[in-house]
């Protein structure tokens, strides 16, 4: 009986780590739940580089996300975004209907705060057409800042911009502003428990979506999310 045991758990043990060493087979329909998601996210010049890095590095096969850059300013994305989603039948007051995406699938605005004089209409319009909102303030380059610490000061754009090109390789805040997002995203987590703790520390101050905050990390959440549904365990 022992002989039959010892044998028993060698075969089991073995099994599991041939199973451990060979990873979930993406092409196997049998791996992924019924759920599918899209993101449609509109925003300007600085931000697709990073959101194309984070679409390599976590989004599969069963989701969607799409990147409209070089938009223009608050308002303008916020109309666009709303134009957009009325094409896709996701506008909230009209019902959500199913077209080309699925009802839960979400469109996101995003933009900064920096100076522009109609940024808290542009929110609201959004807000009011179901349309999420990637908001950072004083800018995206905040977001960048908060993969590599928990930073939390209130300065302008060009400041925060100074204080990138310090912390980054290959950010260059007079020149193409492009650095290595494919590096960058492996830390995004950090960054979403970062900006987490910054949103928490304006709203104790009565000072929601106060310099410095970005809800960027909401939108990072919902496609790492959308991503590990969609894979079976």
């Amino acid at each position: 009986m022992q002989f039959h045991l010892t044998t028993r758990f060698k075969i089991l043990a073995r099994q599991k780590k041939i199973k451990k060493r060979n990873p979930p087979n993406l092409l196997d329909p049998r791996e992924f739940l019924e759920a599918k998601r899209g993101f449609i996210l509109l925003c300007k010049n600085t931000e697709p580089k990073y959101f194309e890095a984070l679409k390599r590095a976590y989004v599969g096969t069963r989701n969607k996300v799409e990147i409209v850059g070089g938009v223009g300013v608050p308002m303008t994305i916020a109309d666009k975004a709303i134009k957009r989603a009325e094409s896709e039948g996701l506008v909230k007051e009209h019902g959500l209907n199913k077209n080309s995406y699925e009802e839960n699938d979400e469109i996101w605005a995003i933009f900064d705060r920096d100076e522009h004089p109609k940024f808290e209409d542009a929110v609201n319009k959004c807000e009011n057409s179901g349309i999420k909102v990637g908001r950072s303030n004083p800018c995206f380059e905040l977001w960048l800042i908060l993969h590599e610490q928990d930073y939390d000061q209130y300065l302008n754009r060009h400041q925060v911009q100074k204080k990138l090109s310090k912390l980054v390789p290959g950010y260059d805040r007079s020149g193409t502003k492009v650095p290595d997002c494919d590096d960058i995203v492996t830390r995004v987590e950090k960054a979403e428990q970062h900006s987490e703790k910054q949103l928490k520390r304006r709203e104790d101050e009565n000072d929601p979506y106060g310099n410095p905050s970005t809800t960027v990390g909401l939108l990072t959440q919902a496609i790492r999310e959308a991503n590990r549904s969609s894979i079976r365990p």
